[in-house]
């Protein structure tokens, strides 16, 4: 996706060769891991990149619906606290949870 003279990469589907879809919907999906020391630094970070990268596809791709993807135990730390939830509606996020070690997605979140 261009951003003045920069190009920015969304991890799968924005400029890949390939699109992602689901249920025939066009998406993009930033995968983020959090393995960094603070979990909480971690989703300052992937939660920056996400409403940047949402602001860029709405003006270069607008049909394509972008996801954050984390792992199973991140959501369960994270997004089932009140204050998780609350994240998840008041910023509109779309997750999509992944177990690490099976490698399946356990949950979407629309």
């Amino acid at each position: 996706m261009p951003f003045g003279q920069r190009k920015v990469y969304v991890d799968i589907g924005a400029e890949a060769p390939f699109g992602a879809e689901k249920n025939d919907r066009q998406i993009a999906v930033e995968v983020k891991s959090f393995v960094g020391q603070s979990e909480m630094a971690d989703l300052e970070r992937a939660l920056g990149q996400y409403v940047f990268y949402r602001f860029l596809l709405a003006r270069t791709d607008p049909q394509r619906v972008l996801y954050l993807s984390i792992p199973d135990e991140t959501y369960a730390s994270i997004f089932v606290e009140l204050e998780g939830q609350e994240l998840v509606e008041t910023q509109n996020l779309k997750l999509i949870v992944f177990d690490p070690e099976q490698e399946v997605i356990v949950r979407w979140t629309e």
